[in-house]
């Protein structure tokens, strides 16, 4: 392996591990936001308000995308509303575990399947292994919560058609090769134009109730955090290593989601959940290691 390509795999992974603690922070403060009287589309306002600002400075650095109108528009269906608009609308009917267990926990099995349906990729023994070990994981991460929340079933569709719609996202960004910042920027700067006026005319809307302070946070994390920085590593990522090491490690995401959201929201695990955790992790070193 030259050098350019041994620095751009650490690169890729230093990327990948990042996206971690971002999407992690997303499952539980996503969740906070219906503590805090927000409505879904409130939050989802603060997001695309909130990644627009911050993508006018990389604007003036690298210019607008220039990606074909077809590309612009399936990105923005899956990852720029499709992916966070359910997400939110989910976190009304269920809590975070649900979410971590549904959208990124699930998201190497349904990217591995539409890689083999529309790439032919197979599978490697040692990625089989590692995928089954996240399952048994995510297995037990599912019987210690998803009992407790009597009509989470509805959260947890909303969940499980979001994460397609990422895994959809990760496989037009493998497929047509898209740089992570064309990407970014397209995830950015579309959605504002099109969303803050419909949410202002005629979607429900509780901000007027929320401190400040909370609005301000959500601006902030949910735009320049959750969405620019989270979607230029992630993509950066599956670029550098592919999308089989990138969601290897983001199958970790639902084990640190399930633990922050234990004293940040009351949501406990049980010992069983604690098993989950760890299988999840073992899972994940199997698949960072093993992975093409």
């Amino acid at each position: 392996m030259s050098d350019t390509a041994a620095r751009d795999r650490r690169i890729g992974y230093a990327c990948a591990f990042a996206v971690l603690f971002v999407w992690s922070g997303f499952l539980v403060f996503s969740r906070l936001a219906q503590a805090q009287a927000f409505t879904p589309w409130d939050v989802a306002a603060l997001r695309y308000a909130g990644s627009f600002v911050a993508a006018l400075p990389l604007v003036a650095i690298f210019g607008l995308p220039r990606l074909p109108p077809h590309r612009v528009a399936a990105i923005v269906a899956t990852a720029a509303f499709g992916f966070p608009i359910l997400a939110y609308l989910g976190f009304r009917f269920a809590p975070a575990a649900h979410g971590g267990v549904l959208m990124p926990g699930l998201l190497p099995f349904v990217t591995a399947a539409l890689f083999w349906i529309v790439l032919r990729e197979g599978w490697t023994r040692r990625r089989a292994l590692s995928l089954a070990v996240v399952a048994c994981g995510i297995a037990l991460l599912a019987s210690d919560t998803f009992g407790d929340y009597p009509g989470a079933w509805r959260g947890d569709l909303l969940f499980l058609t979001a994460g397609c719609c990422w895994a959809v996202y990760t496989l037009l960004v493998r497929l047509w090769r898209v740089p992570a910042m064309q990407a970014t920027l397209v995830i950015a700067l579309v959605p504002a134009p099109i969303f803050l006026p419909l949410w202002w005319l005629a979607l429900p809307s509780n901000i007027g109730a929320v401190p400040l302070g909370a609005v301000a946070f959500h601006f902030v994390y949910q735009g320049a955090l959750a969405t620019v920085l989270a979607g230029f590593l992630f993509t950066r990522a599956v670029t550098a290593i592919g999308a089989a090491r990138t969601t290897a490690v983001t199958a970790l995401v639902p084990a640190m989601a399930a633990l922050a959201a234990w004293p940040l929201l009351g949501e406990a695990l049980g010992v069983v959940g604690l098993a989950g955790v760890a299988l999840v992790s073992a899972g994940m070193i199997l698949g960072v290691t093993g992975a093409r």
